[in-house]
């Protein structure tokens, strides 16, 4: 637990981590929901959209200063890195099953350890060695090359988590000197653009029923930065971060009550065999500071 951290602290990081999962599957589903009408690009730009009015209007109550930066260059290239995994990440999201598409997102913080040693100078403890040959280990499992025929999208998945991992490390390197929400407010900055250029040729006008949805996919995507912020504010990564596994068996329930979505054995192992990596990698994270 952080140092002066209470029971109460404790059970508030909970909350938050329960809610930054809940915003993810909701996020997932509203995806899943727009994308028999309007396409990837399209269904981004509406998120973006949606979370720049909500941070531009925080921004301002709080202080215009939250919009000053001198890391613009940055800012550019982790969003366009960001943006090309979220359309990676929403394209498994539209051809693979809900639990296999988490369980491959899982990999995230494995390759942000091997990011940030080429590229921080963070050193690659036996401990950060074994958390990523786990990691490769799990892979393996959930997509069993050579055993069965791997879906060209879980690749795609996979490259997405990556992209992430990348997003991760800029983001360390950012954080001495923009604060969360001013990195939030370029992020959907930069992305607008960038997916309203590449909606036009496919845009199609949302029905009435789709609305609900993209006011969903908007909002959720916002709390769930704001949840994990609030919860590894409020506690250790150690304590918090295993909450994050809970996606699976509902991405899994949810994936099969509502799309009758078969789930395979080996997805919730190789995902144990991932999430156990990721707790070894968190060990010794903490044991580096």
């Amino acid at each position: 637990m952080k140092s002066g951290a209470t029971p109460q602290s404790l059970s508030g990081a909970v909350l938050w981590m329960v809610g930054a999962v809940l915003s993810l599957i909701a996020m997932a589903i509203a995806g899943r929901e727009l994308a028999t009408e309007i396409s990837i690009f399209e269904i981004m730009f509406f998120r973006n959209a949606i979370c720049l009015a909500i941070i531009c209007l925080l921004v301002m109550r709080y202080g215009g200063h939250l919009f000053r930066t001198r890391r613009l260059r940055m800012h550019g290239f982790r969003n366009v890195v960001h943006f090309a995994a979220q359309a990676g990440w929403y394209y498994g999201l539209f051809n693979l099953p809900l639990s296999e598409v988490f369980a491959i997102e899982f990999t995230a913080p494995i390759w942000t350890a091997i990011l940030a040693a080429m590229f921080l100078a963070e050193p690659l403890t036996r401990k950060r060695s074994v958390a990523t040959l786990l990691g490769f280990i799990g892979i393996l499992i959930i997509l069993r090359p050579g055993v069965a025929i791997v879906d060209p999208a879980a690749f795609v998945v996979l490259g997405a988590a990556v992209g992430f991992a990348a997003t991760f490390v800029i983001t360390r390197s950012m954080a001495s000197s923009d604060r969360p929400l001013t990195i939030l407010f370029y992020m959907n900055l930069v992305q607008l653009p960038l997916s309203f250029v590449l909606m036009v040729p496919d845009w199609v006008m949302p029905s009435a029923s789709a609305w609900p949805w993209i006011v969903m996919t908007g909002l959720a995507g916002l709390s769930s930065h704001y949840c994990f912020a609030r919860a590894f504010a409020l506690a250790d990564a150690a304590i918090v971060a295993p909450i994050d596994f809970i996606r699976l068996p509902m991405a899994a329930f949810l994936g099969y009550f509502l799309y009758q979505e078969p789930t395979s054995l080996f997805v919730f192992l190789g995902a144990g065999v991932i999430f156990a990596g990721n707790l070894l990698n968190i060990r010794a994270d903490r044991e580096n500071r």
